[in-house]
This record gives C-alpha cells, sequence and structure tokens, in this order.
C-alpha cells in the first residue's frame, strides 16, 4: 500500500506515522491490486481528527474519526473503514455486474486546481477526473462510500451519456440524465 501523509495545524511524529502505517496497512488483504491511502492528522478544538481515505481500482473508501487521543482516531478510522469494504464488498459482489471490484478502467483522478475568483460568484474549490462508466446503482453505492450528497458518472444503462445521482431531502435518490440532444 502506498501512504501520502499531511498535517493541518500540526506537527506528526515518526512513530505516529508508523502506527498509522502498520494500522492501515492490515487493510491491504481487502485488495488484490496496491491500494492508496491518504492519512491527514489535524488538530480541532483541542481534539484529535485522523482522516483516512484509501483508493483501490477506482472505489474510495473514507472515514474521519475526532477523539482525545491520535492514536484512538486511527484505530477508529481502521475499524470504521474495514466495516465499510465488508459491507460494501459484498454488495457489490451480490446486486452489481461481475467483476466491478476488479477493474483498473477509467480510475477517478481528482486533481484540486488552483482557486479562480469571479465577480459575482467565486469559486473556492475545482476538481478534474475522468468519469466511470457504471450503473446508477453503483454511482448510489460510490457516493455514499464517499458520504457526497451528489455523484456524476456515466450511466452505461443509458448509452454511456453523462448522469448525475444525488441524495433527495425526502428521502431516496435522484438521477438527472442526458438525453443525448
Amino acid at each position: 500500500m502506498k501512504f501520502t501523509f499531511t498535517e493541518k495545524r500540526m506537527a506528526s511524529s515518526e512513530d505516529l506515522r508508523a502506527y498509522a502505517t502498520r494500522k492501515i496497512s492490515k487493510l491491504d488483504k481487502f485488495f488484490k491490486t496496491e491500494a492508496e491511502a491518504f492519512v491527514t492528522f489535524s488538530i480541532e478544538r483541542g481534539r484529535f481528527l485522523a482522516e483516512i481515505t484509501i483508493h483501490n481500482n477506482g472505489l474510495y473508501y473514507r472515514a474521519s474519526e475526532l477523539t482525545n487521543d491520535m492514536y484512538a482516531s486511527v484505530d477508529s478510522g481502521v475499524a470504521a473503514i474495514e466495516r465499510q469494504i465488508r459491507r460494501n464488498k459484498t454488495r457489490l459482489e451480490k446486486r452489481l455486474r461481475d467483476g466491478v471490484l476488479q477493474e483498473r478502467d477509467a480510475v477517478p483522478a481528482f486533481m484540486p486546481q488552483e482557486d479562480e475568483a469571479d465577480e459575482e460568484f467565486k469559486i473556492v474549490r475545482s476538481k478534474r477526473f475522468s468519469i466511470k462508466p457504471m450503473s446508477p446503482e453503483e454511482a448510489i453505492l460510490q457516493m455514499n462510500l464517499l458520504d457526497h450528497e451528489f455523484f456524476v458518472f456515466r450511466n452505461m444503462d443509458a448509452e454511456d451519456a453523462i448522469a448525475v445521482v444525488y441524495k433527495r431531502k425526502q428521502g431516496g435518490y435522484g438521477l438527472i440524465c442526458d438525453d443525448g440532444e
């Protein structure tokens, strides 16, 4: 597993990094190919926050834990990601198309860009990524794994049209799809 560590408003020790590496590496058994782990350590209001994101074959698993001890935050984050992997790996294998966990094509690569200001509307963050073909059910699963409100994808069920799934305030999900005109 490849690791990237980031610190915000604090400096992490080598012991903390080694501990996080050792704990997160145990999740490697769930992946057939090499995964990437992004770990962010920070302090918020006197408490320790560990944010762990694991990327493997187009799927992202994310956990954010805030405790009084950074080591406990890492432990809680790893446990949360392990639960996500176990729960969603079974769901993907049962409900979605075969081989979705082994896919290696069109992996989304998030790249933050420079902030751009407009006189009337200020864009504070911008991302570029490749859009992966998938079913709406797979897109909803990926959106939930990322804990986002919406997710953009190419709808395999509609001739690879650009589509968006989103969480509805009244419950359930919505689908917006390009009509091809």
